[in-house]
């Protein structure tokens, strides 16, 4: 299932519009706290997909029947480029266990790369409800190889992914590979060039959010 943000007109569609501008991108706390809304919204809507029970909550004047989550998600995100997202997440799913996994291109001198995850640190993943956020769903390998590695910590019952910007062959990669994850995007892009780049895009999120890396 893929869900686009942006197919209705909200609020999602401004802060997708600055995300891409070149202008607005050199507000570096601006970019950042647009993909953290974006990632707010995109846990208000998860949370409507989840399970709820029943819980009488004693107010100052007597019972009220609530209804509360049953359990709460992981919350999973690709450092470095997916803080500000993970943290509009965490921002509406505040109760949440979290995990962190480094996952990178690494380039080869003829123009290729290959995925490379040197660090993961995890809560108990068994049976539990998992949301992955990665601004850029790009050629989907890291996200895949992100997921694998989760597995081999333990089966969660469902995994979402969160994503700012979406390539379409970034999200038949994933579902090819991955066709029971659910995939939330603020937008979905058409190409995608032969270094693995989303056009029109909006750049390296992480740069952007947080300063040019120097090129290894």
């Amino acid at each position: 299932m893929v869900i686009n943000l942006s197919n209705e007109c909200s609020l999602v569609c401004d802060w997708i519009s600055e995300i891409r501008d070149v202008q607005i991108q050199t507000d570096r706390m601006r970019f950042r706290r647009n993909l953290e809304r974006i990632g707010e919204i995109a846990a208000y809507e998860i949370s409507r997909k989840l399970v709820y029970e029943e819980k009488d909550v004693q107010t100052p004047l007597g019972i009220a029947p609530t209804r509360v989550m049953k359990e709460q998600p992981v919350l999973a995100t690709i450092l470095r480029a997916g803080l500000p997202l993970h943290q509009g997440l965490l921002n509406y799913f505040d109760k949440a266990d979290n995990a962190f996994i480094s996952a990178y291109r690494k380039h080869n001198l003829d123009g290729s790369f290959e995925i490379s995850l040197d660090y993961i640190s995890c809560p108990e993943l068994e049976n539990r409800v998992v949301i992955i956020s990665d601004p850029m769903l790009a050629t989907g390998s890291s996200l895949v190889k992100t997921i694998q590695y989760l597995r081999e910590e333990g089966h969660p019952r469902e995994i979402h992914v969160v994503a700012a910007i979406a390539c379409s062959v970034g999200i038949e990669y994933v579902q090819r590979s991955e066709p029971n994850v659910k995939i939330w995007c603020g937008a979905i892009d058409e190409e995608l060039t032969a270094k693995g780049y989303i056009v029109p895009g909006l750049g390296d999120a992480g740069d952007l959010a947080f300063g040019t890396k120097v090129q290894m």
